[in-house]
C-alpha cells in the first residue's frame, strides 16, 4: 500500500502532520488485529524521516508481527521509486568499487537484491484509485509486468466489494509476461 510518498512531504505542513497521525492511530488500532490474523507488517522506503514516535511504534509493530506468516501488509512510507532505484544503484557501485561485485555479475535479479523490495515476489495487481491515469512513482521497477486495476473509487471508500471486482477482473485476464 501506498501510504504516504517522499514527494508528500512537499504538502502543507498541518496536512503532513495529520497523515501522520494518520498513520499512528491506525498502528495502534490495527496492531492487535494484524497479530491475531497472522498479519505480517512491513515498511518500505526512507522511515527515518517519520516522526520519532510514529517512527518507534511501526518498528514495534514490525517486530510483533514478524511471525506471522498469513499475509504481509507492506507499507510504502516516505517512499519513491526513483530514489529507491537510485538508491540501489549506488549500493551496487560500492560493491563494485570495493571489489565485491564485478559489472558483468549484474543481471535483473541482482539489481532486485538491492530494492527496498529484495525477497518480495513483484505484485501481479496494482490497484490505482480516484480516478487517476498514473502511478505516481510507485514501484517502478516491480510492477513491469503488474496488471493493473483502475476506479473512480477514492481510496477511502474503497470497500471489500470493490475489492472482489478487482480481483474478479484480474482473474478473467491472461497474462502471457512478454510470450505468445
Amino acid at each position: 500500500m501506498y501510504a504516504f510518498s517522499s514527494e508528500n512531504w512537499n504538502r502543507p505542513k498541518t496536512e503532513v502532520q495529520a497523515l501522520m497521525l494518520l498513520l499512528h492511530d491506525f498502528l495502534k488500532k490495527r496492531l492487535r488485529e494484524m497479530k491475531n490474523k497472522g498479519v505480517r507488517l512491513l515498511a518500505i522506503g526512507d522511515t527515518s524521516r517519520l516522526p520519532k514516535r510514529t517512527r518507534e511504534l511501526l518498528e514495534r509493530s514490525i517486530e510483533q508481527t514478524a511471525g506471522n506468516t498469513k499475509i504481509n501488509l507492506v507499507l510504502a512510507l516516505s517512499y519513491g521509486s526513483r530514489a529507491e532505484i537510485a538508491g540501489a544503484a549506488r549500493k551496487i557501485a560500492e560493491k563494485i568499487s570495493a571489489g565485491e561485485l564485478h559489472p558483468d555479475a549484474i543481471t535483473e535479479e541482482t539489481f532486485g537484491q538491492y530494492l527496498d523490495t529484495a525477497g518480495m515476489p513483484d505484485p501481479d495487481l496494482l490497484i490505482r484509485t480516484s480516478g487517476e491515469m498514473r502511478i505516481s512513482n510507485f514501484l517502478l521497477w516491480q510492477i513491469s509486468y503488474a496488471e493493473l486495476y483502475l476506479t473512480d473509487t477514492l481510496w477511502p471508500d474503497f470497500s471489500e466489494r470493490d475489492m472482489e471486482m478487482a480481483v474478479k477482473d484480474y482473474a478473467r485476464r491472461t497474462r502471457r509476461f512478454g510470450g505468445i
